[in-house]
């Protein structure tokens, strides 16, 4: 299936920034680029599958896929995630402050598709900046009447990192808590949500058609992806490059690495650390990363420099971790604590008890009722296997790092 026709400029197919090649927050100059809103209806579903696009928001599920589904149950709403409460993750906002219209474009083609007449886009601890640039959006839109029948409006998601699962976000939206529920998913009640960099792509999609979006990327993972890089590179911040893009030329792209490395943590904090010795040649690539045990996840790259103490930022990490639970399941509540604690216990150099440590790691995985305590377990047994020998100098009562961090724990 091709795209609608569009005469208007037009990304060359291996031409990367494409989400980031958006003019500005500017209407005018949106549509100046991009022309105008293309109307596929449920055709757009089809478009999609051929595109072979994937969440963009961390678990990479077939976004076709999810919208049949919603479709197939006559589509009540879509929810657009911008929440973002990764602390090492800034991509989102980058996205929603620098392209809004294109990030609306594809919620309104998207409701469109499913049959739902409302999109609600979920901004959390972005500040005032991006809500009041996607509400100033949202009526600019609004006087030009060119998303036609469906309703458009801005939501402030609550700061907690779990806000953004999407049976959370779901619930707040409906006025309830924003905590995970055991439930059934969004999808199954005609709700469709997706992260904003989805749908911006379907936007893209819409216009220029399948086989461009493929001109990019593997066949099998296709397309582009931006990435928050941060750490002990010289340039930190977000980075709209091909799917299978090396580490390499990724740190090369930040203006190469400013110190001496230790390890990258991959994916965010539900993510994985892998050893400097293992990223040459490496590609960004799930298929690539699986045998390290690692995935792209949420897109958030951190490089560790070789001063730093791994023990050190996994132990403030787990400690935020635990902190952010949702409190509603024992898996998170007295599972990450006691982790936190025996963490925060090695990092001090005082006695630790290893073996119990890992086997509360252990109990953890694939345990409460939403992601966060299997996240968590993973990026902690993966940091304690890649700093195997700092345990080991924690645990003799010494440390080989310095007393400053690394890893944020806050999203602002």
């Amino acid at each position: 299936m091709s795209a609608a026709s569009v005469d208007r400029w037009a990304p060359a197919p291996q031409h990367v920034p494409r989400v980031l090649a958006a003019p500005g927050s500017r209407l005018e100059a949106h549509l100046d680029r991009w022309g105008s809103l293309p109307r596929l209806g449920s055709a757009l579903i089809d478009l999609v599958a051929e595109s072979g696009l994937t969440g963009r928001g961390g678990a990479a599920f077939p976004t076709a896929k999810k919208l049949a589904a919603v479709a197939e149950r006559g589509g009540r709403r879509v929810i657009v995630n911008g929440v973002e409460g990764e602390p090492a993750s800034g991509k989102d906002r980058v996205l929603l402050r620098h392209a809004p219209h294109l990030v609306l474009d594809g919620a309104v083609l998207a409701a469109q598709a499913v049959g739902a007449d409302e999109v609600v886009v979920a901004v959390g601890r972005a500040g005032d900046l991006e809500l009041a640039g996607l509400q100033k959006a949202i009526d600019a839109r609004w006087r030009s009447r060119i998303d036609g029948r469906v309703h458009v409006r801005v939501l402030a998601a609550p700061a907690l990192f779990v806000a953004g699962e999407e049976t959370a976000l779901a619930e707040f939206v409906d006025g309830r808590a924003a905590k995970p529920t055991y439930g059934p998913k969004p999808f199954e009640r005609g709700i469709l949500v997706q992260n904003v960099e989805t749908v911006a792509n379907v936007a893209l999609i819409t216009r220029f058609g399948s086989r461009w979006f493929r001109q990019v990327g593997t066949p099998d993972e296709p397309g582009s992806v931006l990435v928050t890089l941060t750490g002990t590179v010289r340039t930190r911040g977000v980075h709209e490059i091909a799917l299978g893009t090396t580490f390499d030329d990724l740190f090369a792209r930040a203006g190469g690495l400013s110190e001496p490395l230790q390890a990258v943590l991959v994916g965010g904090y539900f993510g994985s650390w892998l050893r400097a010795a293992e990223l040459p040649g490496l590609r960004l690539l799930d298929g690539a990363l699986a045998p390290c045990r690692a995935s792209l996840g949420a897109r958030a790259v951190i490089a560790l420099p070789e001063r730093a103490c791994g023990v050190v930022e996994l132990a403030r990490v787990a400690r935020y971790l635990a902190g952010e639970s949702a409190g509603q399941c024992g898996p998170c509540v007295h599972g990450l604590g006691s982790v936190s604690g025996g963490l925060v216990r090695l990092a001090r150099r005082e006695r630790s008890d290893l073996p119990r440590l890992v086997r509360w790691i252990d109990q953890l995985r694939g345990r409460g009722a939403c992601r966060h305590p299997d996240g968590a377990a993973r990026f902690v047994a993966s940091g304690l296997e890649t700093f195997a020998d700092e345990v080991d100098l924690h645990l003799r009562g010494r440390c080989s790092g310095f007393d400053g961090t690394i890893l944020p724990v806050s999203a602002r």
